[in-house]
């Protein structure tokens, strides 16, 4: 448990720390409220998401409730992130190379998404950023596992070839 703490601080085994480093270290929430936190804004995102599928079919406010809270519960998924590692950290590492255009991405169709509902009052393409929305969050969330986004692309090419 102590190595996993590690690697999500983002600190070595042999890296020592300096005063303000402990000090700060010493003030922060423990590992286990942190995973604990996590699963509860984790859980709440997947349960927005559920719940504005289910209002979808709500006649008239139905597509303005799905994309409201469908982008909600995507926010709040990415969010969780933050109790994981810190929020500072964590906006470091989705802005790393390997993952801005999946960044930008996904904050590009959160924020389509809400303006096709409440500006343009398109219902078609308030779905079709919804499905990029889901996408682009899926493209996101690999490129944390080592491999992953190679293996998908390998799958898809075999799969299309």
């Amino acid at each position: 448990m102590d190595k996993l703490r590690r690697v999500l601080s983002g600190r070595e085994e042999n890296e020592e720390m300096g005063l303000t480093a402990q000090v700060l270290d010493g003030s922060t929430l423990s590992f286990s409220t942190r995973l604990k936190w996590f699963i509860i804004c984790f859980a709440a995102g997947i349960l927005c998401s559920i719940l504005g599928t289910a209002l979808l079919f709500l006649p008239k406010a139905g597509i303005k409730l799905f994309a409201v809270f469908y982008t909600l519960g995507n926010i709040a998924a990415l969010s969780s992130t933050c109790f994981l590692m810190g929020p500072v950290k964590q906006l470091k590492r989705m802005f790393e190379p390997t993952r801005l255009i999946a960044t930008i991405l996904v904050l590009l169709f959160l924020v389509l998404t809400l303006c096709a509902v409440f500006w343009w009052n398109k219902k078609g393409l308030a779905i079709i950023f919804c499905i990029l929305q889901f996408l682009a969050m899926t493209w996101y969330s690999i490129s944390y596992i080592p491999f992953a986004r190679d293996a998908v692309i390998k799958c898809c090419t075999t799969c299309l070839s």
